[in-house]
């Protein structure tokens, strides 16, 4: 690697790290509309990305995540903004370096890196060259920023993780990669929890860290991971905060900084080690996250019983390593909320 891997080191000293939590809940928040590109933001108000930043790091993150999700040609374009990917992920990751820098610990600033909302060929019209040169752009961005790592998020398809991989290789940089296991336990292009962890042992590079992000609620994340069996690569949790609920013209999620900081320690007891949340995520459920993991110890793997019990039902009956899984569906995603 071109650059020291700070995360891995960070894995080797620490049994877990916390990640953050939702950029697009906070940049809403902020007053970012629907529709609206955020990572137009890093050139158009760099103050909001900081406190974007800073407030995880304040909430004691110790890895938080650039915006620039959305940060590749494929989803620019949309915004007549295709020519700027090099500089809006440069700007994002910059930011970032600043806040870390400043924080007086070691904290993680991971280049997110999220899907091209094109499908891959043969389905679709992306092909896997296409692919790789727009993750590669998007990493070089980062990179050239000051980013740590690069992080894959809200993956789908298999054929799309691997371009990815490939153009954090063609950087010369570090990568974690996540998937959204969303549909009964599945992928929406069909991959099952085994079949990521058999994939990441796979990859040109191995990922520093894998895992999944998104989906449903936490407890249909926790039984995602418990899926991640036979590997020796470091398991990622990033779930949403409870499940989304329409509520006057308004998502919103039901997670409590109180059910957070049960899903934390759960998920550290279900063998993940870089744990954070996802959409509806906010500094208060991370204070809480810190807090449990700092002070509740470790326990025993727990049983879906166990999850269903502190967190909720799951989703769906299906894990989909049972073949009870849907078959995978075509659709397009925007960002992370």
């Amino acid at each position: 690697m071109t650059q020291t891997n700070a995360l891995s080191k960070m894995l080797a000293e620490r049994d877990w790290i916390l990640a953050d939590g939702a950029t697009g809940t906070q940049l809403f928040n902020m007053g970012l509309s629907a529709g609206d590109a955020p990572e137009l933001w890093n050139a158009d108000h760099p103050d909001r990305i900081h406190k974007l930043y800073s407030d995880a790091v304040e909430a004691g993150s110790d890895l938080f995540l650039t915006n620039s999700f959305g940060g590749n040609a494929s989803r620019m374009k949309l915004h007549d903004a295709q020519d700027r990917v090099f500089e809006l992920n440069r700007l994002a990751a910059e930011i970032g370096r600043e806040v870390a820098d400043a924080s007086g610990r070691t904290v993680i600033v991971a280049g997110s890196m999220g899907p091209t909302g094109d499908i891959m060929a043969p389905m679709g019209t992306l092909t896997h060259e296409s692919a790789v040169e727009m993750f590669h752009e998007q990493a070089e961005g980062l990179k050239a920023g000051g980013a740590d790592v690069l992080w894959s998020e809200t993956i789908s398809a298999p054929e799309e993780l691997k371009a990815a991989c490939e153009g954090a290789r063609l950087a010369g940089m570090p990568w974690c990669g996540t998937m959204s296991f969303d549909t009964a336990g599945r992928t929406m292009m069909g991959l099952t929890s085994g079949g990521l962890a058999q994939l990441a042992d796979r990859l040109p590079q191995t990922p520093v860290a894998f895992g999944a992000n998104c989906g449903v609620g936490s407890s249909d994340l926790l039984r995602t991971v418990l899926g991640f069996e036979n590997t020796s690569i470091p398991i990622i949790a990033k779930g949403n905060a409870g499940i989304p609920k329409y509520h006057d013209g308004h998502i919103h999620y039901d997670g409590t900084p109180e059910l957070m900081a049960d899903y934390a320690c759960l998920a550290r007891d279900s063998g993940a080690t870089i744990i954070g949340g996802c959409c509806g995520t906010t500094p208060e459920h991370l204070r809480s996250m810190r807090e449990a993991l700092e002070t509740r110890p470790r326990g025993p793997r727990p049983t879906l019983e166990q999850i269903t019990e502190r967190l909720g039902g799951f989703s769906s009956e299906s894990d989909g390593t049972d073949g009870a899984g849907p078959a995978p569906r075509v659709t397009r995603r925007r960002a992370r909320t």
